[in-house]
């Protein structure tokens, strides 16, 4: 399977002011982002908000995006539910269409105990689309999920045909270069977390990444990897921590699914609010968000359109 290199970026669901899905933006959003250097997106997830979309609404938006994206521009669709009759239906819609790839994280209800509950779980879905790579989406903080990644791979090798690899969005730099190592590096461990690219850069083997935050501050992200491989350890650092500096303002408006969503409102793309239960962000708070991002001179340094 090919592996991604680069940076693959999570995006937000845009929303009429009705709350009803609006696919308009769509186009437009995914040539900003090849603009601003990501290579791709995976859709529906936690930063789409994915668990509360019906499956209509997903396999709209997931058409929408396969049929506008740029050239080249891979589309990963997240198929999980707590339905895994859903999930399947999902994947097997992905690979109709033409999608380059699906993903699932573990579902929040039930919530997995096991190994091979896991294994059981990913393997029915990954069935629905066997000519695609699958990938885990492990995001522990999402479903309280946290059973031994290198351990899933154990059970899972050789059991899931088109088994690609895990989205790993979790803080142990440890366990994600054990997976990263496990038989030469047989699978592809997709970076998760936008604070700690240059770490697992350093370690000698992270190539490709999901983000969040790429959604508006791709440009520096993708950066730090064109700094780093280029020697340059001190810019890398300094759009590492740049970049932290930008975590560390969304963190004061409820992360990045909601205080994100509307800084892309700020940088000219407006996908509107997000569904319940998601507090939305007052006037007032993304007034005061502005002000900070000011203050870290984001607006020369974001995501262009």
């Amino acid at each position: 399977m090919e592996r991604i290199k680069g940076l693959i970026n999570a995006p937000f669901t845009p929303f009429l002011e009705n709350g009803e899905i609006n696919l308009e933006p769509i186009e437009a959003y995914g040539h900003m982002l090849a603009k601003n250097g990501l290579k791709g997106v995976f859709i529906n997830g936690s930063s789409g908000e994915g668990y509360l979309l019906t499956d209509d609404e997903r396999k709209m938006i997931a058409e929408r995006w396969v049929k506008t994206t740029p050239k080249d521009f891979k589309v990963i669709v997240h198929v999980g539910s707590t339905c895994v009759k859903s999930s399947f239906e999902l994947a097997k819609h992905a690979q109709q269409i033409g999608a380059w790839a699906i993903g699932a994280m573990a579902s929040p209800f039930p919530k997995v105990a096991r190994i091979e509950e896991l294994v059981k779980y990913c393997e029915e879905i990954a069935c629905g689309a066997p000519e695609l790579p699958f990938y885990f989406y492990h995001i522990p903080a999402f479903n309280g999920v946290y059973l031994p990644m290198v351990s899933f791979l154990e059970a899972v090798d050789g059991r899931i045909p088109n088994f690609a690899g895990i989205k790993y969005t979790y803080e142990s730099i440890y366990e994600y270069n054990q997976c990263r190592l496990y038989k030469n590096g047989k699978f592809d461990m997709l970076h998760g977390q936008d604070e700690t690219i240059l770490p697992c850069l350093a370690m000698g083997g992270a190539e490709g990444g999901i983000g969040g935050t790429t959604n508006y501050n791709g440009k520096a992200l993708t950066e730090i990897i064109t700094a780093w491989n280029a020697g340059n350890l001190e810019k890398a650092r300094e759009l590492q921590n740049f970049s932290q500096d930008v975590i560390n303002v969304i963190c004061h408006y409820r992360g990045n699914i909601v205080g994100g969503k509307r800084i892309m409102k700020l940088i000219g793309l407006d996908l509107g609010k997000n569904r319940t239960p998601f507090q939305n962000m007052t006037d007032e708070e993304e007034s005061n968000m502005k002000k900070e991002l000011e203050n870290i001179n984001f607006f020369e340094r974001c995501n262009k359109l």
